[in-house]
């Protein structure tokens, strides 16, 4: 796959496409002016009763029943390992959706997307995914940016809804404000350096904003996540200084997670700076023994360990 930046267009194997119709060739679906809802691989075995994801090993939450979504697909990063196509800069909407349009037309686009699945799913596997009950906050863009991201959680929560928010912690003020039933950061540097390097941040005030956002985590009653992406050759090392800093937030649990070589970030790094699963347990432990915390579980498949401050983990439902 090749891709270059015009007029926010990003060229793929078919050739110059815009940015919407590429996500919608990629299997997203606009939801509303500016929010998206995308299936993953996980929910489309959930449902045929094949399998769950790791969400679901670690925290009970069943695949097949869980909306992956996006209020905005404005990102203020480029990561390198992102599989999204960052090199596109996505426009200011003219106007945001309210939450609850927003909620709406998630759970009518879900429904869209699995009505495939009606003959080949099992009955009740089939009925649960058109009844969603888990919203994954973290599909494309950064949530934060939303300016109505804390009505929108509550909107989700009144719908009955657990929810998860995966921010990279570049909006601190709205760390702040919102209370999903899991907050999620992703730090994947140990220093400054090394975050305008993996992350590519379009502003340089943004590492500041990470470091205020630790301690935004600290003081927060609901539960808490740092997630680290880790690559292979580039940010890969001194698990003492990312223990350094996730010592700030004190977060309940910690996923480390290997990168993996798919979407546009194949143009970015080669597919050897994914880490085996035993390099990951093994960058784990040593994060883990520098910061007290236990091995609470891990998935092989996925590459990913899951670190926690009690010694085990609570599912969400």
């Amino acid at each position: 796959m090749s891709r270059r930046k015009k007029n926010n267009t990003v060229q793929d194997d078919s050739g110059i496409t815009d940015f919407k119709s590429l996500l919608k060739k990629q299997g997203y679906s606009l939801a509303g002016r500016h929010s998206a809802v995308k299936t993953c691989l996980w929910l489309r075995r959930s449902i045929k009763d094949e399998g769950e994801c790791y969400k679901s090993i670690f925290y009970g939450i069943h695949s097949h029943r869980c909306l992956q979504m996006t209020p905005t697909l404005m990102c203020n990063q480029r990561c390198l390992h992102c599989w999204r196509p960052t090199e596109i800069e996505v426009p200011m909407p003219s106007g945001w959706d309210s939450p609850v349009e927003i909620v709406g037309s998630c759970i009518e686009s879900q429904r869209k997307l699995i009505s495939g699945f009606g003959g080949s799913a099992p009955p009740e596997r089939w009925q649960e995914g058109n009844d969603p009950k888990h919203v994954a906050i973290s599909l494309s863009g950064e949530p934060t940016l939303f300016p109505y991201l804390p009505q929108l959680i509550e909107e989700f929560k009144e719908k009955g809804f657990t929810t998860f928010v995966v921010s990279n912690g570049t909006v601190p003020e709205m760390m702040a404000q919102i209370n999903p039933a899991q907050l999620y950061m992703s730090l994947d540097a140990p220093d400054r350096e090394t975050y305008e390097n993996v992350c590519l941040p379009r502003s340089p005030l943004l590492w500041d904003n990470v470091l205020r956002s630790l301690e935004v985590l600290r003081d927060k009653e609901t539960r808490t996540v740092i997630r680290i992406t880790l690559i292979k050759g580039v940010n890969m090392f001194d698990p003492a200084g990312f223990a350094e800093l996730i010592r700030i937030a004190q977060p309940d649990y910690i996923e480390v997670k290997a990168y993996m070589h798919l979407g546009f970030s194949r143009k970015r790094l080669p597919r050897e700076a994914m880490p085996s699963h035993r390099e990951v347990m093994d960058f784990s432990k040593e994060l883990a023994r520098h910061l007290d915390y236990r091995v609470a579980g891990d998935v092989e498949l996925s590459r990913v360990v899951l670190l926690s401050a009690h010694g085990n983990v609570s599912p969400l439902v």
